[in-house]
């Protein structure tokens, strides 16, 4: 391996090594923030009397807990993906299924016509140009359906 090679790759594990580092230091301060939030609560549930909140008051610390658990989710989420990029497999993407409706479903199909398709200017009927196809699902209890709407151009 040439000089420039073997600098180029120790750049890019240093860039590596830091995105880790701040995924660990985001987990870290998240998981810290949990604790904090445990000991609040038990410290208002078992501490004297005096100290105890009002029963209105009850559910703030499980909020922050549950805003902080999807920090730390977040932050878990991050690392795993710096970890993978680390090792070289690229993330897995999502599959989603965006317009591609089951073709077993049964279509009902509406066509909107204009109202007229003769031609403002006077000089004859309108000729079709195409149309935009749309397709939604329609949920009728215990039935699928998909209605397509056709709009002539």
């Amino acid at each position: 391996m040439e000089t420039a090679d073997l600098a180029r790759e120790n750049a890019l594990l240093k860039a590596r090594l830091a995105e880790v580092e701040a995924t660990l230091a985001e987990t870290q301060e998240a998981n810290r923030r949990l604790q904090d939030i445990l000991r609040t609560a038990q410290r208002e549930k078992f501490g004297k009397s005096s100290e105890k909140l009002s029963p209105d008051q009850f559910n703030l610390p499980l909020e922050d807990a549950e805003f902080a658990q999807g920090v730390l989710e977040a932050a878990q989420e991050k690392a795993e993906a710096a970890m993978q990029r680390a090792r070289g497999e690229e993330p897995r993407k999502p599959r989603r299924n965006r317009g591609h409706l089951p073709s077993h479903l049964p279509r009902v199909e509406r066509v909107i016509e204009p109202a007229s398709t003769l031609c403002p200017c006077g000089c004859g009927e309108m000729a079709r140009i195409g149309e935009d196809v749309s397709e939604r699902l329609d949920v009728i209890p215990a039935q699928f359906r998909v209605l397509v709407t056709r709009r002539p151009k």
